[in-house]
């Protein structure tokens, strides 16, 4: 069974398992079957819900017989919060919150996340300091983004 088709079976078990507002971020296959399953949900995604989650998907990955001897581990749990936002859907979750943008010629940008379109982020930030600051608009095109991580300010 090639990874592609290890990920379309999971997927497909996973699926019935997403309720309310959590969804499939991704799946990661490490070697010696060991699954990390990353899940998110629009209001958050508590502990309990993954272990429950986890439990249901286990269950199920036995009852396939995918690995008859029980060779396989299975990890699920929310993306750490350095874990880049991969879908359209987390982007915007954290509308209003800080994020560190990197494009593709690894121009590096910090602000707000203001807005989210289908093709687009808009991010404020502010130039200058003092009297002479200047709160600046920028939106900037998902296809020349290389990665956004959500800053943690205390």
């Amino acid at each position: 069974m090639t990874a592609d088709t290890q990920i379309q079976t999971i997927e497909r078990l996973i699926e019935p398992l997403l309720v309310d507002d959590i969804f499939l971020v991704s799946i990661k296959i490490k070697p010696t079957n060991n699954f990390k399953i990353y899940l998110d949900a629009d209001g958050g995604l508590g502990i309990e819900k993954c272990i429950k989650i986890n439990r249901a998907l286990y269950k199920a990955m036995e009852e396939t017989g995918m690995y008859p001897d029980g060779d396989f581990s299975l990890e699920v749990s929310s993306p750490g919060i350095d874990e880049p936002l991969k879908l359209l859907r987390q982007y915007k979750k954290n509308i209003g919150r800080s994020v560190e943008v990197v494009t593709n010629d690894e121009v590096k940008k910090e602000g707000l996340l203001k807005e989210v379109t289908d093709d687009t982020i808009t991010i404020e930030y502010t130039e200058g300091k003092g009297k002479k600051a200047v709160v600046q608009q920028l939106s900037i095109p998902f296809a020349s983004i290389k990665q956004t991580k959500v800053l943690i300010k205390f």
